[in-house]
C-alpha cells in the first residue's frame, strides 16, 4: 500500500466507506474539496456488499439490499444524473411488500392510494390524506440537521402551521406507539399485520415511543416510492459513488485501518492509520463510526455511554428453481414478504429478544430481488434474501446454533413455499457474530448501529448535531441523526454544511 501522507494533504479525510461517507465524499469532491476516504475492510461500501455468496452466478446483497431511502433522499436528487452516467440503474416494482399469515391468508401494500384503499379498506385513504399535508414536516425532521438554523426554521414552520397548542398536540402524536396507532386506525388484523413488521426496519418495535410515526413514514414512502434496487446489486451504487469521487480527484482506499484522530490544540488535523501513517486534513475529519469507536478508540478519554440494539441474522438461498408460494399468486411477484402472525406476533418476538430469548416465532423478512432484477441469478433459478431482526443482544453464537436456528427458519418458510427445501442448492447463514466480524459498526450484529429508543434518537443520537467538541471533527453514520438506512442523510447534512 502506498503512503498518502508524505505526498498529499487533503481538505477532508473520511473514516469508513459506508453510504454516508460516500455521499459526503461525493458532494464535497464535486464541490471542489480534496477528499480522502479510508476503509478498514478490504471491501468498500460498509453495509452494502454484493457477492456470489452461495453459487457461481447467484448475486447476493449480503447485508442491506433495498434502496428506497437513497432514491428518495437528497443525495440521490443531487447526484443521480452523474451516478447514472457511471452505470448506476435503478429498477422498481408495483408489488413492493406483503405479509403472509400462518393461516394462508395474505395482505399487500400496493403503489397507489386507490389500490391500497381497495386492498386494505377506506381507512388507508384516511392515513394518506392525513399524512401528506404535513409530509414536509415529517420528512423534514428526518432530513434536517435539527440542532441548527435549518432545524429552527423547521420548528417555526410547524409553529406557524399549527399554533402553540396544535404544535404540542402534533408532537405528542409523533410519540405514539405503532401498536396504538395501528389498532386505532385499522379494525382488522390484515392491515395491522401488513404494516407492523416494517417498524422493525426502522430499528424499533411496535410498542416503542415514536414507532407509530415511523410506521406511517415508511408505509407512505413505500406506496409512493416502491422498493428500488440497483440492477446487478447494491454494490453498483458504491461503485458509481467511488467513480464519482475519484473522477473529481478524490482518493478512496480499502484495507486502511484508522486508529486515531490526530488532535493538536483542540483542532482535528488528520488521522493516523494502524500502520503508522499520518494523513493530514486541512479543513475536516469526518468519522463514520459508532460512538464507542469514536470516543473509545479514535479519541482519547474512554468509551461513551451508548446502547446497542437487537441482533440481526441474514440467510441467503440459491435455488434450483423459483420459489412457488402457496396462496395468493401475487406473492410470487412481491419484492419483500413478511411472515408473522400479525401485530401481536411482531410485538411478542421483539419482547422475547429484549429479554434475551431466541423468539419462538420470529418475524421473517423474505426478500425476492429476482422479482425486480432477474439478472441476479441464472435463468430458471431462484434466489432468496432472508433477514431476522429480533435476536437478543449479547447472545453467544456458535456455528452449530446458527445452523440449527437457520433450520427452524427454513422450515417455517417452507410452510409457505412448499418447493423451498427440495430446491435448495446452497444456504449461507450469517449470525449476529458473523455480521460484527464483517463490519465493526454492526456491534453485536445490530444492523442499526445503536438502539433507537427515544433517548438515543433525533436530537439525542448520540448528541445534538454532527459537530463534535473537537473543532474540525464531525460524526456521521447510522449512530447519528437521522439514524440508520441507506439514505446517506447524515453524510449529506455535513457535506452541505461544510460547503456553505
Amino acid at each position: 500500500m502506498h503512503r498518502l501522507g508524505m505526498s498529499r494533504a487533503f481538505d477532508a479525510v473520511i473514516v469508513g466507506s459506508g453510504i454516508n461517507s460516500l455521499a459526503c465524499g461525493a458532494l464535497l469532491a464535486r464541490g471542489g474539496w480534496g477528499v480522502c476516504i479510508l476503509e478498514r475492510e478490504d471491501v468498500l461500501g460498509g453495509a452494502i456488499r454484493t457477492e456470489e455468496l452461495t453459487e457461481p452466478g447467484f448475486v447476493h446483497d449480503t447485508f442491506s439490499a433495498w434502496h428506497p431511502l437513497w432514491v428518495g433522499g437528497p443525495a440521490h436528487a443531487e447526484l443521480g444524473e452523474e451516478l447514472a452516467a457511471r452505470g448506476l440503474e435503478y429498477l422498481n416494482t408495483e408489488l413492493p411488500t406483503a405479509t403472509a399469515f400462518p393461516d394462508g391468508s395474505s395482505a399487500f401494500l400496493l403503489r397507489t392510494t386507490d389500490a391500497n384503499a381497495a386492498e386494505l379498506g377506506e381507512e388507508w385513504r384516511g392515513v394518506v390524506e392525513g399524512f401528506l399535508p404535513n409530509a414536509d414536516l415529517a420528512f423534514g425532521a428526518l432530513g434536517t440537521e435539527l440542532w441548527s438554523r435549518a432545524g429552527l426554521r423547521l420548528a417555526f414552520r410547524a409553529l406557524r402551521r399549527f399554533g402553540p397548542r396544535g404544535l404540542v398536540e402534533y408532537v405528542g402524536g409523533l410519540l405514539v406507539s405503532s401498536r396504538d396507532w395501528l389498532t386505532e386506525t385499522f379494525p382488522s388484523e390484515g392491515p395491522r399485520g401488513l404494516v407492523a413488521p416494517w417498524v422493525l426496519h426502522t430499528g424499533l418495535g411496535p410498542d416503542a415511543a415514536s414507532s407509530g410515526f415511523m410506521t406511517q413514514v415508511i408505509a407512505v414512502a413505500i406506496q409512493e416510492g416502491g422498493l428500488p434496487i440497483p440492477r446487478g446489486g447494491g454494490a453498483r451504487l458504491v461503485d458509481a459513488l467511488v467513480q464519482l469521487i475519484r473522477g473529481h480527484g478524490g482518493v478512496v482506499e480499502a484495507g486502511r485501518d484508522v486508529e486515531r484522530v490526530v488532535v493538536r490544540d483542540g483542532l482535528a488535523e488528520g488521522v493516523r492509520t494502524a500502520d503508522g501513517e499520518e494523513v493530514p486534513a486541512s479543513r475536516a475529519v469526518i468519522a463514520n463510526v459508532t460512538p464507542t469507536q469514536l470516543y473509545g478508540r479514535l479519541l482519547p478519554g474512554g468509551p461513551v455511554r451508548y446502547r446497542y440494539g437487537r441482533g440481526d441474522m441474514q440467510i441467503h438461498f440459491a435455488l434450483s428453481e423459483p420459489a412457488r408460494w402457496e396462496g395468493d399468486e401475487r406473492l410470487n411477484r412481491t419484492a419483500i414478504v413478511h411472515l408473522t402472525p400479525g401485530l401481536d406476533g411482531v410485538s411478542r418476538a421483539v419482547n422475547e429478544a429484549d429479554r434475551g430469548l431466541l423468539p419462538e416465532e420470529a418475524t421473517i423478512v423474505v426478500g425476492q430481488p429476482l422479482t425486480i432484477d432477474p439478472s441476479r441469478a441464472p435463468e430458471g433459478r431462484g434466489l432468496l434474501w432472508i433477514q431476522l431482526q429480533e435476536l437478543p443482544r449479547g447472545h453467544e453464537w456458535t456455528e452449530d446454533e446458527r445452523e440449527r436456528y437457520a433450520d427452524r427458519i427454513t422450515e417455517r418458510i417452507a410452510r409457505h413455499i412448499p418447493n423451498l427445501e427440495s430446491a435448495i442448492l446452497k444456504r449461507v447463514a450469517l449470525s449476529p457474530a458473523d455480521l460484527e466480524r464483517a463490519n465493526v459498526n454492526l456491534v453485536g450484529g445490530d444492523p442499526y448501529s445503536g438502539a433507537l429508543s427515544l433517548d438515543q434518537n433525533f436530537l439525542w443520537r448520540p448528541r445534538p448535531g454532527h459537530a463534535t467538541e473537537v473543532k474540525g471533527l464531525w460524526h456521521i453514520g447510522a449512530s447519528t441523526h437521522p439514524g440508520p438506512g441507506l439514505g446517506g442523510g447524515s453524510g449529506t447534512m455535513v457535506a452541505k454544511r461544510l460547503l456553505r
